[in-house]
């Protein structure tokens, strides 16, 4: 047994050296940089290096699938069936001029009409725009994470070898990594804000919180290995606005609030995110509502309208979707804060899918689940745009201001602009969408034998 002292002496001081090297490296590395802002560049030549182990991956697997006559790989289209944007009038005239060839003029109900509705159905079941944005993304290529192409199943042993090599860095190196600086950033973000807190307010609270929230933010960054490209960086939320972006992913916040100090919208949770909450409310001036105050859209705009009004608070940051899109389209933007009358700063955020899917489909993963699949994947990489400052016009509505607003982020950030609601991810749709058609159609009917009344 005394023969054993010496070995487990050597072994306790090799997993001490070992646990304050690493430390050290942590901090050296990516602590100390993220309180200054500034990056080494390690996460860029990270990033290139994957781009070519996926296109060797990419090109083996193409032709390992020509060598076995497996069919290739063919890129994914956004939607299977071929439409052509025409209105309900034009196509019906259509069908009837190639039916029974009567015209349009005719006011008679024609039973060839029921052939638009019935396309229309199963066009909306065989290629629905609006369900498919709550899956995950489709790749063009393996990313050594997922099969996004069951016609890929195994080509080659040097392959396989590589993705297993991949499995034991993201779960044996990288997970870990991840985990612990995850674990700092937000200790430190809540012992930080928290002693902050006691301050008395003035300026040195405010310098203190602002760099204490970059710093964690930045450190949270730095534990999913994101990698962000910020463009147009002198349009950024200021003061007295509201800064608001489409919706993917939990991550967004993170991903924004390590280049901005901003007040977060929210509902007031328990647990650890409870914790955190009250922390950073103390140090800076978040807006945050009981689980009874959030369906009271008068309180809701009160609050956020008395924020905007003292230019000297923090810009808003909201996601006005309500819920997370697959990081392919902009869906409808809820009209509540486009009605407070306040400057409003656009930003469009697109991820890029080869390293790593950012989206959460909360109907399928819990948050836990979702943080893990987050660190056990290759990086995060996005670009982010900061848009021009837009106003709501003299003689324009909440709605239509809304509207302006997410074309603008669609149209920058490459998505596309859809006006359906993201609730109907959890709802039925309202009975006004079904109604609409209908009015449309009876208004064609009745309005063609109006005018040939009066005629």
């Amino acid at each position: 047994m005394f023969l054993l002292l010496p070995f487990d002496s050597l072994v306790v001081n090799l997993l001490g050296i070992s646990i304050t090297v690493l430390f050290t490296l942590l901090l050296v590395f990516i602590i100390v940089p993220a309180i200054f802002g500034v990056s080494f560049g390690i996460r860029k030549v990270y990033m290139k290096t994957l781009l070519k182990i996926f296109q060797w991956a990419t090109l083996r697997i193409e032709r390992g699938a020509k060598e076995k006559n497996h069919p290739l790989y063919k890129p994914y289209i956004n939607g299977i069936i071929a439409k052509e944007p025409t209105s309900l009038e034009e196509e019906i005239k259509e069908i009837r001029r190639s039916g029974s060839g009567k015209a349009l003029d005719t006011p008679e109900f024609e039973l060839s009409d029921v052939f638009y509705f019935c396309r229309k159905g199963i066009e909306t079941i065989m290629d629905d725009e609006v369900t498919k944005r709550f899956s995950a993304e489709e790749l063009e290529s393996w990313n050594l994470l997922s099969r996004t192409n069951y016609n890929f199943q195994y080509i080659s042993l040097r392959l396989t070898v590589l993705w297993g090599l991949g499995v034991l860095i993201r779960y044996c190196f990288l997970l870990p990594l991840r985990i612990a600086l995850a674990f700092t950033g937000i200790s430190l973000l809540v012992t930080g804000t928290t002693v902050v807190g006691y301050l008395p307010n003035g300026r040195c609270k405010e310098f203190l919180s602002r760099h204490v929230h970059l710093m964690c933010y930045r450190i949270c960054v730095r534990a999913l290995t994101a990698i962000i490209t910020y463009h147009d960086r002198e349009n950024r939320p200021r003061n007295g606005g509201i800064c608001v972006a489409n919706h993917t992913s939990p991550i967004d916040v993170i991903i924004l609030a390590s280049d901005g100090y901003y007040a977060m919208v929210g509902q007031i949770h328990g647990g650890l995110m409870g914790v955190i909450q009250r922390a950073m409310v103390k140090a800076c001036p978040h807006v945050w509502f009981e689980r009874s105050e959030v369906k009271d859209r008068h309180l809701v705009a009160k609050r956020l309208t008395e924020h905007v009004q003292d230019k000297s608070k923090l810009p808003i940051l909201i996601f006005p979707e309500g819920t997370c899109i697959n990081n392919t389209s902009v869906m409808m933007f809820k009209k509540g804060s486009f009605e407070i009358g306040a400057t409003v700063y656009p930003v469009a955020i697109k991820y890029d899918p080869q390293f790593g899917d950012a989206f959460w489909n909360s109907s399928k993963y819990g948050m836990v689940t979702y943080l893990l699949r987050m660190m056990t994947s290759w990086a995060i990489v996005c670009s982010v745009w900061y848009l021009p400052p837009m106003t709501r016009q003299p003689e324009e509505d909440a709605v239509h201001f809304a509207n302006r607003v997410k074309s603008a982020i669609a149209r920058q950030g490459g998505l596309v602009d859809l006006l359906w609601d993201g609730g109907l991810k959890r709802e039925k749709v309202k009975d006004a969408f079904k109604e609409e058609q209908q009015k449309l159609y009876s208004k064609m009917i009745v309005g063609n034998h109006e005018d040939r009344s009066r005629s």
